[in-house]
């Protein structure tokens, strides 16, 4: 017997004003896995996220988390029912100190001891958080800031975190440090995440499984080995692409995508 989905999104649609952003997507996310949302500059994935984490409204469709419609509710209710969006670009406070940045995302909770326990966790997988506790958030690095943001998402004790291009702007061995610790966390604090990542290499070695968005519509999807395997995720997202022109005209006649 098939598990249900932890978050199931059906026929989807948003808008920014008149312009339709995402057309129709479909996809679903099962508990303990990472799935990966990959997709071109312009494709839809932020707009996607935003959209099912209530920052944007949907239009159309349903956003369903462990069975429960969430597709009207506000962001902060969503944060409430145990999901969380770590935002493109971090969004830290950077005046506030690190401690303070970190502790921002357990406003929801009340539990003290649990709060405590939790941030002792995060300092444990970001142990740089703890050294700069007190500084400055805007002092950090880019790498420790996606740490920071990281480490705010899981005050919140999340179930299902969702991530958008945590490897924006890093460094090789950052993304590397901070792809392995994500793994851990999906393993060892048994976080469900669904990631957008232009990162295809990354995104599909950590992955269970992965979609792929065009033109805010889902064009492709199966397990992520798979997906690694696939010629046309290697033409236009591993490198290996022989020559853009023809390996475009090849994307847009694979009829058995649909």
């Amino acid at each position: 017997m098939s598990v249900s989905p932890v978050l199931q999104v059906d026929n989807l649609e948003s808008y920014y004003g008149p312009i339709m952003a995402i057309r129709g997507a479909s996809l679903e996310v099962r508990k303990g896995q990472i799935v990966t949302i990959l997709g071109a500059n312009g494709a839809g994935k932020t707009t996607l996220l935003k959209t099912i984490s209530g920052v944007m409204s949907a239009a159309r469709g349903s956003i369903l988390l462990n069975g429960e419609a969430i597709h009207n509710m506000e962001a902060d209710e969503i944060v409430r029912k145990k999901m969380v969006h770590v935002p493109e670009g971090r969004e830290i406070f950077p005046l506030l100190s690190v401690y303070e940045n970190v502790s921002i995302g357990a406003y929801t909770r009340s539990d003290r001891a649990q709060i405590k326990a939790d941030l002792d966790m995060v300092y444990s997988y970001f142990p740089i958080l703890a050294e700069r506790a007190k500084q400055p958030a805007g002092t950090l690095s880019g790498g420790q800031q996606q740490m920071l943001a990281i480490g705010r998402g899981l005050m919140a004790a999340p179930n299902v975190m969702l991530l958008d291009e945590p490897s924006l702007g890093l460094s090789p061995l950052l993304v590397e440090e901070i792809f392995t610790i994500l793994k851990r966390l999906n393993t060892e604090q048994n976080v469900t995440m669904l990631l957008v990542e232009q990162n295809a290499k990354v995104a599909l070695e950590v992955a269970d499984y992965g979609y792929v968005l065009e033109l805010g519509g889902i064009v492709m999807s199966d397990d992520a080995d798979v997906l690694q395997n696939s010629k046309d995720i290697q033409s236009f997202y591993l490198g290996v692409r022989e020559e853009t022109e023809r390996g475009t005209r090849r994307w847009k006649q694979k009829k058995t995508w649909r």
